[in-house]
């Protein structure tokens, strides 16, 4: 499919910026939910979470830590999982929306796990709130995600096929991209074009990811 990825009411942040289009020509399958601390602990033995519950998403990890889960889960299961790129991401997240959100261009508690005055502080389990028109839970709150694109200041020379961006020039590929917003950010951070860069090897109890793995091409 075809998407427009980047801050498309046009009020978003350079990084978001130009916004371009996507043609993902080939198949590819993501995880319903962010991957959980119980799977975890399945595929790599010490939980490292801060905020504990077998159905809560996995935190405390870094970009490096999840690439080291998807080399193992692949090796134990013989199927190639990986990250999602930032722009099949997007594409997921989006599930065919332009609003600011996969639901429309408003936010309540009832939509997502995020940073609310009085707020519980912490992760929910997977799932706590209702899927986007993908049948995907949890692409704005909760955990932000890494995905594998080295970062870049801007949209410029930035991929249009869905591939990764990896290239260091004009980036820096010791950072890693974060997606989707986290329970201890504001509602602007949960917006479908929102991103933002972390060090590969930084690791927050707001850090999670999910899976992906290529159907077809």
């Amino acid at each position: 499919g075809s998407f427009k990825m980047g801050a498309m009411s046009g009020r978003g942040t350079p990084q978001e910026k130009p916004v371009h289009e996507v043609k993902i020509g080939y198949s590819f399958a993501v995880g319903k939910y962010e991957v959980t601390q119980a799977e975890w602990e399945a595929v790599m033995g010490k939980n490292p979470s801060e905020f504990k519950g077998a159905k809560r998403p996995v935190e405390k990890v870094s970009w490096n830590d999840a690439k080291s889960f998807v080399k193992k889960l692949s090796a134990q299961t013989g199927k190639e999982y990986r990250l999602l790129s930032e722009s099949e991401w997007e594409y997921m997240a989006r599930a065919g929306s332009t609003t600011k959100y996969p639901w429309g261009d408003e936010i309540d508690s009832s939509k997502a796990k995020y940073k609310i005055k009085g707020s519980d502080r912490g992760t929910v389990p997977v799932g706590s709130y209702s899927a986007n028109a993908f049948g995907v839970h949890d692409t704005a709150g909760n955990v932000a995600e890494w995905v594998e694109d080295c970062w870049h200041e801007t949209y410029n020379d930035a991929p249009i096929d869905g591939s990764a961006w990896l290239s260091a020039g004009g980036g820096d590929c010791e950072m890693r991209v974060l997606r989707g917003g986290s329970w201890s950010n504001g509602p602007k951070y949960l917006r479908s074009a929102n991103r933002h860069g972390r060090n590969a090897a930084a690791r927050g109890n707001n850090f999670g990811f999910r899976i992906a793995r290529t159907l077809s091409r």
